[in-house]
């Protein structure tokens, strides 16, 4: 893939409403404090915000709802939904408008008041026709059957997909903002209840009320804001299926293709990563993901990430906030991942805070392991 987008466009600011629980509020409110605060963060006003986009589980049309909503006339605009992977495809949109002049600040924005307003049980919608007769509990049902058959290929065991929701925990045991937080064991996994065979309640990730957004504006500007600039390095996406069902094979997704587009931009590989972000809705995911973006060999995934390699003090520092399993998952959690990304890179990550850290990776995961759009982000010092 070129390299003509590497370093062109930078995160120049973030913010966050409402994480965890947020009575009273709507996703629409949520979106825009989170909006208001990453416009504030980059030292930038609202009115300089002339792209917008967005996706949500609530509006069907996000990128005119956002804008209404906070008064904006964008002259560029997307609202491509593509589930979690969302945000991280709305950068690369946004980093191509911005190189192509079609706008100067770009705002990416999310919210969902999911646990509040919808409940704790979260499923999609549009069941497809040949999976509907065997009445899937989606998502968790389909990857509940990625982690069996990961495990059936290559001995995978439900320890070892223990071992990342306890990482996560311990992540988040770290961060004043993760929703869930205290001790969880690897046999407190194994003894909670059991969801989705091989997946216990503890294998799957949270549901939470949630805003969060980011402002992206061309490198040029960036260097004169508020905040040191995060530059955009790569950003590789690709998907092969919408169903399960369609998966062309359960233990390989998508991450496969997106990952080398993204390593292939950024001119980098997995060796020279300080902090990934990867998509955890459930405890098969990063398995699946260190794999597939080649920081081990196909089949070790679960061996990969035993006796505490992601957790704090591990070899690979993964989802440093808590991730979607113990820190926040509003239904979409691929934007928390890259606010996270900037609070490292930024330095700005108290107890949590990864030494030295100037390259994370950020991987967005859409629907049913559908959708898999990888990123990465970079201090001035890695340009």
């Amino acid at each position: 893939m070129t390299r003509s987008l590497r370093g062109s466009a930078a995160i120049a600011g973030i913010g966050t409403a409402g994480l965890g629980e947020a009575p009273g509020f709507s996703a629409i409110e949520l979106l825009a404090e989170a909006s208001l605060k990453a416009i504030a963060d980059a030292g930038l006003k609202l009115g300089d915000v002339d792209g917008v986009f967005a996706a949500t589980s609530t509006h069907a049309f996000p990128s005119m709802s956002v804008a209404e909503h906070l008064g904006l006339h964008p002259t560029y605009f997307d609202g491509t939904n593509v589930g979690g992977a969302s945000p991280q495809m709305h950068l690369l949109q946004a980093a191509l408008a911005i190189e192509a002049g079609l706008c100067n600040v770009a705002l990416i924005a999310y919210g969902s008041n999911q646990r509040t307003a919808g409940g704790r049980l979260v499923s999609l919608a549009e069941p497809q026709w040949h999976e509907a007769p065997y009445k899937p509990r989606h998502p968790i049902t389909a990857y509940g059957l990625a982690a069996s058959r990961h495990m059936h290929e290559y001995g995978t065991t439900r320890e070892m997909l223990a071992e990342i929701a306890v990482a996560a925990r311990a992540w988040a045991n770290l961060n004043p903002d993760a929703f869930a937080q205290g001790p969880l064991s690897i046999d407190d996994v194994l003894a909670s209840r059991m969801l989705s065979d091989p997946l216990t309640i503890a294998d799957c990730c949270l549901v939470t009320d949630g805003g969060g957004a980011l402002v992206v504006v061309g490198a040029d500007r960036a260097r004169g804001l508020s905040q040191p600039p995060i530059y955009m390095l790569g950003v590789g996406a690709a998907h092969w299926h919408r169903a399960i069902s369609a998966m062309p094979d359960l233990t390989v997704t998508a991450a496969s293709q997106s990952g080398p587009a993204a390593f292939g931009m950024a001119g980098l590989g997995p060796a020279d990563i300080d902090v990934a972000m990867l998509y955890d809705a459930f405890t098969i995911n990063p398995i699946l993901f260190v794999e597939d973006l080649g920081f081990c060999p196909k089949g070790e995934g679960g061996r990969f990430v035993q006796n505490g390699a992601i957790a704090p003090g591990g070899r690979l520092a993964v989802n440093t906030n808590g991730g979607g399993l113990s820190c926040i998952h509003p239904g979409m959690y691929g934007i928390f991942m890259l606010i996270e990304a900037v609070t490292q890179l930024r330095g700005h990550a108290g107890a949590r805070q990864v030494p030295e850290a100037a390259i994370a990776l950020t991987h967005g995961n859409g629907l049913t392991l559908s959708a898999q759009v990888t990123a990465i982000l970079g201090t001035a010092a890695a340009l």
